[in-house]
This record gives C-alpha cells, structure tokens and sequence, in this order.
C-alpha cells in the first residue's frame, strides 16, 4: 500500500533549507579534521597523559557523543562507520589502561557512566543490525538484571552502591577522596560533600589535614546502598529491550522504578536521595532523606537528582505505557519552583554561576526566578536559573496540558536576553530550548535561520580552534576534545525531528520524527533534502520537507516517531497545485497556484513523500500509540 502524499513547486527555495543542507555540508568536513587530527588508526585519542588520576571513563567517550546522531538525520555513511571505529579504539585504549572490564566500565556513579554511555546508545539506535552492539547491548544490560554479577539486590529492589559496574558494586569511592581537602578550588563553590561531622562547619574547616581525612573516610564508609542517580542505568536496560523485546528486562526497569516511587510517597512524592544496604531511606545518614552520594546535598542537587528522576520516569514509561511515573520528576521540579526566589544570576552566589553568565549573557544582571538545587541542614539554598532541559523533555515526552503550563512557568521566570538566539554552546551541547519552544508556538518565526546560522558559528569557531593548535590535548586537557567536537546536533535535532537534546546523563535518543532515505535504504534525510519541524501540539506534529536539488528526486519515509512508538492516524497535506507558466523550462513555481488542503485517515507506521526537484511539502501527522512493541529494528512499512 503506498500512501501518496503530494508535492508543491516551490517559488523560492526557503533560506532555513539552504541553512540546514549548509550545516550538514560543513560538519562533513569538520568532523574529519577532528578525526585526522586528534585520533590514532584504530580510532584511539591521542592521550599522553596518565590515567592514574582517573576514576571514571565519560571524558573518552563524549567526544563522540552525538556522531551517530548526526548520522540520523542525514550525516554521511562515513560518519557513522567511523563513530563505530573510534568507540571501539577509545574502548581497547581504556581496557588497556585498566579501567574497563569486558568493554564496561569497571564502577563508578551513573552521573558519570550516563554521560559515557549516550555514545553507545546512539549507535544502537543508528546500526540495530550490528550484531556486535546488539550483543555488548545484552551483555550491559545484564550486568544489572542478573543479580549474579553483584550489582542489584533484588530483595530490597536496590542497586548495592554508588559505584558500580562490570565488578560489581564496589565498595566505597575507589582511589577518589581519600581525604577531601580545602585545596581543591574546583570544588569548593560546590562546599562541604556531608555535612553532619563534628567540627566541620565550613569549607576553610578542610583546611585542617585531620578534618580531611575525616571527610573522605565519611565519604568512603557511606558509599554504600543506592543512590537516585542509578536510576541512570534503566536506559542500559531498555536499549536491551529495544532489541529483544525481552519481558525479564522490561520488568526490571518497572520493579526498579517502582522501588523509587514508592519511597518517594513516604516522602510526599519528593524522590529522597540514599537507601541503606538494608533497603531503608536515611538507614546510614541517621535518617536523613538527603547526603547521598551525587544526591539532593553534593555536589549538584536538582541538576543531577532530577534528571536522573526524569529518565528513570521516561523509561519506566516507555516500557508500560503508564505517564504515572514522571511524577519523580514533576515532584522535583514542583518542589523547587515553590521555594523559588526572584533575584539576578549575576549577584546570586550560585555554584553553577558560570554558565548562566554565558548564557545569559547581560542578562544575567536581570532579575529572575531561581530555584533552590541543593538541600541540607539549614534547608533549600544554591540558587539558579532552573535549566530547561529537565521542564522541557517532560513536557515533551508526555505533551500533557499541565506539564506545558509548569514549562510556559520556568521560561516566563527568565529574563529577556540581548539575542532570541545567544551564541554559545556548552558541554551539553544545550541550552536553546526557549527560542525553540517559542518557535514552536508561532512566536519567533525566524528561528530556524538564526539557529542555524548560530550553528555554523559554532563549527566554524571548533575548525580555527583546530587549525591554530591554540589549544593541546596533551598534558591535562582532558576535556580538550569536547570543546572542539564540530559535531553540532543541538539545532538539527529541533528542526528536523522535532526533538530536544538528549538527556545528556543517560538519557536515551528518542525523535519526534524519523526518516529515511527509501532510495539508499538508510536512516535520516536524502542529500539534499532539508526538514524542519513546526508544530508539536498533542497527537499533532505538523512538518515541511524542502528538496533543494533543481536536477535530483528525492523520496523521504516519514515516521512518527524513532522506535516505532507511535503509528500515523491520519495525515493532512497542504500546498499549492500548478502555478507554473505554461512551457516554463524550471521546476519553479513563477505564479501562485490553486491552494489545497487534503485529510486522509491511516493506520500506518509511515508515509513516503516524493520530492521533484525544486519541490516542498508540508504535511500534519495524527499520531496514535502503537499497539506493537517498541524497537531498534526499524518497524514494519506500509510504504514503497
């Protein structure tokens, strides 16, 4: 059965399209420079320095984060080929070095472990057909399912430590903080990791070699017992089940988060951050809901808890099909917004100030709402801009009225900045959402243009980075490589699926819309053809494709939705018929044509769309849940 969805001459090839295809055409060549410059033959870093001083394996892996991402929406075959040779070099270069076991890491937090794995789920979810992924998928997975490998007690539903991994759980913090002193500058706006020890009181208290090695002895002896931030791990489980659809995995991400949720209720649905070996909330922190390791007290607060919370509740979600479990999250998120202040970022004593003054750039010496990310003896403090990822995705993943409204709240709270769209770019490669979200509801047309001309400032500053050696991975820049990734996915992945940047701690790579190439037979856009996504409003996506070719045909699969959530109900196109001057030798549109809107009702997984040259298409999708399971493997196709 082959759904027709019909074309329109276009007039003018619109300037976002050119943008996109542009974007496109410059991360092709920066990437490879990248890779040329700062990568071995077998697709290692070229690291000359020691890995002594390292616990964890994240900074080796995220360079690469969004390289299979890139690949989704259109990037070349080369791309993803060489993600796959870089993760396999940068894994037998951390196996060499001993700080992996059987390709997974040997344990550490799932703050950490999320960031390092987001490379591996991308591709994944890029090549389903590579066996040999498909096998690390279950092998990982298992690691936490099978309750043989030492990592999850499934008598008390808990993940045994804060440290975790291929040896099990580990005891303690490993070879970090043996003694936590005052001199570490980096730290200290993140203050004291406990804060319940006699005779340390401050920061300048650590000072004293004796309180130091009180410090991390206490840290050592109360890594132990789960932490919010294993939540992290279900996305390791579900990457499993999008393969194999097996019932044992996706019971255990129900059971696990259902082990949250219910300490969260005895807590009023605020999610608590440490559970006792024994499985009781507070057991080891005198009965304190807060002090756990990378929980509500040190070093991050909201920022790490709440995202965990979110991505435990979207995967429990996708998994069951039931939205109750991002109340995690929404709990989180309510809660800080009711102690919420009004103050400017820049006069605010805020331990993650200096990112805000970037982004927000003289905003920041504006007033705004700030919420409280930290918890601990004398209640709520370290106050900042609530970041919008956490609010955004929420709404994103269940597009419920009230979690739009609680969104709509947030960004209401911020100041209005010098540009719509403030040229610079973090390490999580985030950070646009508000425009974005005001793109999306008809507020700020030109968007798309300002996001991608943004974009290709971006790269283009990564390439004279690298062209001018100003900066050297050798010695101690280990988050050198990072900086300089001229893969940018950010704006892409707004425009063209429709979709925020990843959960950058785990979260798995969902898209609103997904495509394909029917003629090559691959993931994401033809050459040529550019997307972007206007609409997402409930069950509605509304999208325009643009084929910027004047000589080539390109034909595009248009799916609702990456794993096969979701089936099309109903598609509604809208264009123009004629309008060509009789004998015109151009594919252009040179006068208007008859207008038209066409509805069909479907039940399909997708629709092709042929795209002449020099020819667009917008069409809207009804999307309906679909009644199969979820999958890597790309569903079934009622198309040609």
């Amino acid at each position: 059965m082959t759904i027709d969805i019909p074309s329109t001459p276009l007039r003018a090839i619109p300037a976002w399209a050119v943008l996109q295809r542009r974007v496109f055409d410059e991360i092709e060549v920066a990437w490879r420079s990248f890779s040329d410059r700062y990568t071995g033959g077998d697709g290692r870093l070229n690291w000359s320095g020691s890995f002594d001083s390292r616990d964890g394996v994240d900074d080796f892996y995220e360079p690469f984060f969004n390289w299979p991402t890139f690949h989704a929406l259109g990037g070349s075959d080369d791309i993803l080929i060489a993600a796959k040779r870089h993760w396999e070099g940068v894994t037998a270069q951390l196996t060499e070095a001993g700080m992996l076991t059987g390709e997974f890491e040997n344990g550490y937090d799932w703050f950490h472990q999320g960031e390092s794995l987001l490379f591996f789920y991308a591709l994944c979810a890029a090549d389903p057909d590579d066996v040999r992924f498909a096998d690390r998928a279950r092998r990982f997975a298992e690691l936490y399912t099978d309750a043989a490998h030492g990592n999850y007690d499934p008598t008390a539903n808990i993940i045994r430590a804060p440290h975790n991994g291929a040896l099990g759980a580990l005891t303690g913090l490993g070879r970090q903080w043996q003694a936590y002193s005052a001199s570490q500058p980096e730290m200290r706006p993140y203050g004291l990791p406990l804060e319940h020890l006699d005779g340390i009181r401050t920061w300048d208290d650590l000072a004293s070699p004796a309180n130091a090695e009180t410090m991390g002895r206490a840290m050592q002896e109360l890594a132990i017992g789960d932490v919010p931030v294993n939540l992290a791990s279900t996305s390791l489980v579900v990457n499993r089940w999008l393969y194999d659809g097996d019932p044992a995995a996706a019971s255990w991400v129900q059971r696990y988060v259902d082990g949250w949720i219910g300490r969260a209720a005895d807590h009023g649905g605020l999610i608590p951050d440490n559970v006792s070996p024994e499985g009781i909330t507070g057991g080891r922190h005198d009965g304190r809901w807060y002090g756990g390791h990378y929980g509500w007290g040190w070093p991050h607060g909201l920022h790490s808890v709440g995202m965990v919370a979110l991505i435990g509740g979207i995967n429990a979600s996708f998994v069951t099909g039931d939205d109750r479990y991002l109340d995690l999250a929404r709990t989180a998120l309510d809660t800080v917004l009711d102690h919420s202040i009004t103050a400017s970022v820049a006069e605010t004593p805020f331990s993650m100030r200096g990112s805000w003054l970037a982004k927000l750039g003289s905003a920041a010496s504006e007033p705004m709402t700030l919420v409280p990310y930290r918890y601990g003896r004398d209640g709520w403090f370290d106050y900042g801009p609530l970041s919008l990822d956490l609010p955004t995705w929420l709404w994103w993943w269940s597009r419920d009225a009230a979690d739009l409204e609680r969104l709509i709240r947030v960004i209401d709270g911020y100041p209005r900045t010098e540009h719509p769209v403030m040229p610079f770019r973090d390490k999580l490669e985030a950070g646009h959402e508000a425009p974005w979200l005001e793109f999306l509801a008809g507020r700020l047309p030109d968007y798309p243009e300002q996001a991608l001309s943004m974009a290709l400032g971006q790269i283009a500053r990564r390439v004279a980075i690298m062209d001018s050696d100003e900066l050297d991975p050798d010695g101690d820049h280990l988050h050198f490589w990072q900086r300089v990734n001229p893969v940018v996915t950010e704006v892409l992945g707004q425009l063209i699926s429709g979709t925020p940047q990843i959960l950058y701690n785990g979260g798995l790579p969902f898209m609103a819309v997904a495509y394909e190439d029917v003629d090559a037979a691959r993931p994401g856009l033809p050459p040529d053809v550019a997307a972007l996504v206007h609409r997402l409003d409930g069950a509605e996506i509304e999208l325009e494709l643009v084929n910027t070719s004047h000589t080539r045909t390109r034909r595009v699969r248009v799916r609702p939705s990456r794993f096969g959530e979701k089936r099309i109900s109903g598609v509604t196109s809208e264009g123009e018929r004629g309008g060509v001057h009789p004998g015109a030798s151009t594919t252009f549109a040179s006068v208007p044509g008859e207008r038209f809107s066409e509805h069909r009702d479907l039940d399909v997984p997708d629709v092709v769309v042929v795209l002449p040259p020099a020819h667009g298409a917008r069409l809207t999708l009804t999307t309906v849940a679909a009644s199969d399971r979820p999958t890597h493997k790309r569903p079934g196709r009622a198309t040609s």
